[in-house]
């Protein structure tokens, strides 16, 4: 990155290509430039420890892939037939992901990501949700941290620029081409413009727009500053909503469930009572679906009608009490000893094969798997004497920013990677997120790499750039004055986006919540910053502001398109049905049919309002490549484009 000219006392720079974003697909995306010989290059982050690839985690946290092991058939085609088989999915992007996943794989497990392996060198694999095969691997809990750590070691090794506490306050644009950034410094408190022609945006999930989430304290997500310098929204509607412990944030997935934990709810005088069993005839009901929740984490509406999913609505019902929900580890359900005879065979099974048809819970989670527990009393949690409080949190999100195969957006030069991309659509196998992080920064990196030398790049500086003039003119009038404190509504909307634009999601909560946000950015002005050290949340909190308008617009939008629920999503519907007759009424709703096509929702923000269009996924391409024409092809253009 080479200093400029400063320009209307900003420090200037310009760069071919940023990288903003320091998870593992950011610092895969900057590590593929550097290894194709792009030096002109430079990763900004707020903090390069912070985010959601190197601070988040579960159980066993899954990386999805081809089949490496075993006797299972598998192939490219038909991983990319299961990725497009989650609705709403293009299908050169299914094919793209499956194509390209041995390969993201095996260069994390070259540089140092411990994927267990038996003792032939096959990496062996297990069954993940929405997935029938084996293809699912893991590292541990950690498996995220570590891709991160190795990918980021390998970045330094070839020497490439990290750009710390900058935050993106702007994507600066013309004529719907990417310009530069505008950044604050979050130390010196400065405001810098980085000109460039390519911009890579790995900046995560949009993790501050619930307050319940198990996103990571230090990710926050910049999505609304994608969507307001004119890039698409794709599938925003889809969500993955599950139980997770709120201090720490992690979710209580696997073993956590499959050792039969109790349910309690507690009041405000600490009363507790296990409010499960008011649901269920029988405690191995009961006791059977608590089990298959460790499978079946994501809350999945077709899972509500006596599956697993019934089990989310039933915790969330005592949250709406205004009761906490706990799991209690120490005892056993009903306080007794559990009859393992009497589970459904499934469960049983399993448990005997893991030995741990005995004792307590904790017992049986420190004989399955120890470092689960030792996660939790490592964060000052010891499960064998207290419980553990959990919510239904907010955990992925499958849309994002609209791109194609090769990463691009409907911006020219921007190129959305990682979770922020909308690669995904109602359902996802789990673990299919780590995978289409590295593919994707990838096919981007790679598409950067094809382009460098097609022309000469010419800094273009937008010496009278509007973007920068207000921006600048919002922090330096932020700071002091005697408007409202933007942290009070901050908190206040993260609550409201759970209760109407969470799991469960209520037509007339949407639009009158859709009514204030747009208040609130038209009069953003009038917010104050008390001191300079929160002027970065206040800048977090206008992306915010953006962001939970544009999806609760998309959310508006497919219920006015007769969108009906799926996936994470509960539509509350007067004329509906109840999923379950154990609910209440207030669940009524239309489940979406699996034998119907769903179309893809894409929405574009643009002057304070949204305009969506829709339109089929892209069909998964033909498989007629014949070698000898492909080789030459290849040998010719290299990645054919």
């Amino acid at each position: 990155m080479r200093r400029h000219a400063p320009f209307c006392s900003l420090d200037a720079f310009y760069c071919e290509t940023v990288v903003v974003g320091c998870g593992a697909a950011g610092l895969n995306a900057m590590d593929t430039l550097l290894a194709g010989g792009d030096d002109d290059v430079v990763l900004v982050c707020e903090h390069h420890r912070a985010g959601t690839s190197r601070n988040t985690g579960s159980d066993k946290q899954t990386y999805y892939k081809l089949s490496l092991a075993g006797s299972d058939g598998d192939s490219v085609r038909a991983m990319a037939g299961d990725l497009y088989a989650g609705r709403c999915v293009d299908g050169d992007v299914a094919l793209c992901e499956a194509a390209l996943s041995v390969n993201g794989f095996l260069k994390l497990a070259s540089l140092g990501v411990p994927f267990p392996v038996n003792r032939y060198g096959e990496y062996v694999g297990y069954q993940t949700d929405h997935d029938l095969r084996r293809r699912a691997t893991s590292a541990g809990p950690y498996t995220s941290r570590f891709m991160t750590e190795d990918l980021e070691r390998s970045v330094r090794r070839r020497g490439g620029d990290i750009l710390e506490y900058r935050q993106v306050i702007r994507i600066l644009t013309e004529d719907n081409t990417v310009r530069g950034i505008l950044c604050l410094d979050i130390q010196s408190w400065k405001l810098s413009i980085i000109w460039c022609r390519n911009l890579v945006w790995a900046t995560g999930g949009p993790a501050v727009m619930y307050a319940h989430s198990v996103y990571p304290e230090s990710q926050f997500g910049s999505s609304g500053l994608a969507f307001e310098a004119g890039a698409y929204g794709r599938n925003l509607t889809e969500w993955q909503f599950g139980l997770a412990s709120v201090r720490p944030r992690w979710n209580v997935s696997g073993s956590y469930m499959q050792v039969l934990p109790r349910f309690i709810s507690v009041d405000d005088s600490g009363a507790e009572r296990e409010f499960l069993s008011d649901a269920f005839s029988s405690l191995a009901e009961l006791l059977s679906l608590v089990f298959l929740k460790g499978y079946q984490w994501p809350f999945d509406v077709r899972k509500t009608s006596g599956g697993s999913s019934l089990i989310d609505i039933l915790v969330y019902l005592e949250l709406q009490k205004g009761r906490r929900v706990y799991l209690d580890y120490r005892r056993n359900p009903g306080n007794g000893v559990v009859d393992f005879s009497s589970l459904h065979p499934e469960t049983r099974k399993y448990l005997e094969q893991a030995g741990v048809c005995f004792g307590v819970p904790v017992e049986r989670l420190r004989k399955m798997n120890e470092p689960a527990y030792l996660f939790y009393l490592e964060h000052g949690v010891d499960l064998a004497t207290q419980p553990l409080e959990i919510s239904l949190c907010a955990q992925h999100n499958n849309g994002g920013v609209a791109m194609d195969l090769w990463w691009r957006s409907s911006l020219s030069g921007f190129f959305p990677v990682g979770e922020v991309a909308g690669s995904h659509g109602v359902y996802r196998p789990g673990g299919s997120a780590l995978n289409a992080g590295q593919v994707g920064s990838r096919r981007a990196a790679l598409w950067i790499l094809s382009k460098a030398h097609c022309s000469q790049w010419i800094p273009v500086e937008l010496s009278d750039s509007a973007q920068v003039i207000e921006m600048t003119r919002l922090a330096e009038g932020a700071v002091g004055t005697a408007g409202p404190d933007f942290q009070r509504d901050f908190k206040e909307n993260q609550l409201r986006m759970g209760s109407v634009a969470g799991a469960i999601r209520d037509r007339m909560g949407l639009v009158a919540f859709q009514k204030d946000l747009s208040a609130q950015i038209s009069d953003f002005t009038r917010y104050s910053v008390p001191r300079l050290s929160l002027l970065g949340k206040y800048f977090h909190f206008r992306d915010c502001l953006i962001s939970q308008f544009v999806y609760v617009s998309a959310m508006l939008d497919y219920q006015a398109h007769g969108g009906r629920s799926r996936g994470s999503a509960l539509y509350v519907d007067d004329d509906g049905t109840l999923p379950d007759p154990r609910l209440p009424s207030m669940f009524r709703c239309v489940m979406e049919e699996a034998s119907s096509v769903p179309s893809i929702q894409e929405i574009l923000y643009c002057g304070g309002d949204c305009t969506c269009v829709w339109r089929k996924p892209n069909p998964l391409p033909e498989d007629s490549d014949f070698f000898e024409v492909t080789w030459a092809s290849y040998r010719k253009n290299g990645n054919i484009f």
